[in-house]
């Protein structure tokens, strides 16, 4: 492992990376239904349609490249994978910029999904230039660029639809040009040539990975908690929009103010309490109570009558995404060097693979709980449902059949 000897931009460069991949995500969120209207012709309906796949299209991508990418990042560097990923968001935005069909819009979809799936190589490069009882908290500063550039994006595009749909991605393109230029200057590569390992395609698969971890119980078992965790987890931005003004009547600008507030929330606690938390209770502890917490959130939202009751609950909601590094950081803890971006690949595989089922099962059950033809009224269901799975995830880690890292 590279001690903790590089250069401070480095790290930086790898958050703010992160950051404008979130951005570049939540930019597009405010413009993308007008978009899809002037490209291809359609009413608001048809063009939620399209934009719903859209999103599948994305997400697929994501599931199939994070270990890829991880995996390439094991083989060839860091330093490379992440600024061709950067480079090529950058190509993507301009692309999708000038979109004239529906096809191209596709088309930039599945390259930003592609380059958008460099976390994984991202934290691969933490795993390497940090020792390991600091890597929660690393991690935990990845968790805050992501609910930070998950504040921006949204706020971003909605300020920049004024002057069209189309410039929130000229905006996003010249994020990722400046970018690529700072980090061709201040990024080092942290994996040296003697501790890189042959790419094997096998070892890329999105769920060959965790089947390479199958003599080592416990990152089969925090796998799986992690998956159930996301799962539970990407019901908030599959369900949001349409719940919120169900419920509460809220209008577009009162969902991206909440958006913005959970961004900013979140931000704070990943950047600034993970360590702290961790450090007083142990990753394990830590990771056990904020699933438990995640649940019952869960179901305080489902039960949410008030629209204030949304902004009281936020701040439970960021606390319970700590789960999240701190998993990671106990799952590092059993991998050699020469396999972080592998195993972190392998988490890109479970977020992109839920990103894809969930919003299906969370939409479907709102369809069927909310509306004039609803047999019960009950527009929570898709909280509800996640909170049990949420449940799951705790007892799935409480089973898992190794011995626990030392606190």
């Amino acid at each position: 492992m590279t001690e903790s000897k590089t250069s401070p931009h480095a790290l930086t460069f790898v958050l703010v990376t992160v950051l404008i991949d979130m951005i570049g995500l939540g930019i597009i969120i405010p413009v993308l239904p007008r978009l899809i209207e002037d490209v291809a012709h359609v009413e608001i309906a048809q063009a939620s349609v399209i934009g719903g796949w859209l999103f599948v299209a994305y997400s697929a991508m994501q599931f199939l490249f994070g270990p890829i990418l991880g995996n390439l990042s094991d083989a060839h560097g860091r330093r490379p994978i992440l600024l061709l990923s950067i480079g090529g968001l950058g190509i993507d935005y301009l692309l999708t910029a000038f979109a004239p069909t529906i096809a191209w819009l596709f088309l930039g979809r599945l390259i930003a999904g592609i380059c958008g799936a460099s976390y994984s190589a991202a934290n691969a490069f933490i795993a390497d230039i940090t020792k390991p009882e600091e890597r929660a908290k690393a991690f935990g500063m990845i968790g805050a660029a992501f609910g930070v550039g998950f504040a921006l994006g949204p706020a971003l595009g909605g300020l920049l639809a004024g002057l069209g749909p189309r410039a929130p991605f000229f905006a996003a393109a010249a994020l990722s040009i400046a970018n690529l230029v700072y980090g061709y200057f201040v990024l080092p590569e942290t994996l040296p040539p003697e501790k890189r390992r042959p790419f094997s395609l096998s070892r890329a698969n999105p769920l060959g990975t965790l089947i390479a971890f199958r003599h080592h119980p416990f990152l089969l078992g925090a796998g799986l908690v992690l998956f159930l965790h996301f799962l539970a987890n990407n019901v908030y931005p599959a369900i949001w929009a349409y719940y919120t003004i169900y419920r509460y009547g809220w209008s577009e600008f009162d969902v991206g103010l909440s958006l913005a507030a959970f961004g900013v929330i979140t931000g704070i606690v990943q950047g600034g309490l993970v360590g702290a938390i961790i450090r007083l209770l142990g990753e394990w502890r830590t990771a056990a109570i904020c699933l438990a917490l995640e649940a019952a959130v869960l179901v305080a939202y489902g039960l949410a009558n008030k629209g204030w009751m949304i902004y009281a609950l936020l701040g439970f909601s960021s606390l319970a995404g700590i789960a999240m590094p701190a998993i990671n950081a106990m799952m590092s803890h059993q991998v050699d060097d020469d396999a972080q971006g592998e195993l972190q690949g392998a988490i890109s595989g479970l977020m992109g693979i839920t990103a894809i089922l969930s919003p299906a099962m969370a939409t479907q059950l709102f369809g069927l709980f909310a509306g004039k033809q609803a047999v019960i009224e009950l527009p929570g269901a898709p909280f509800f449902a996640a909170a049990i799975i949420a449940a799951l995830a705790l007892l799935a880690f409480l089973a898992v059949p190794e011995k626990r890292p030392a606190s």
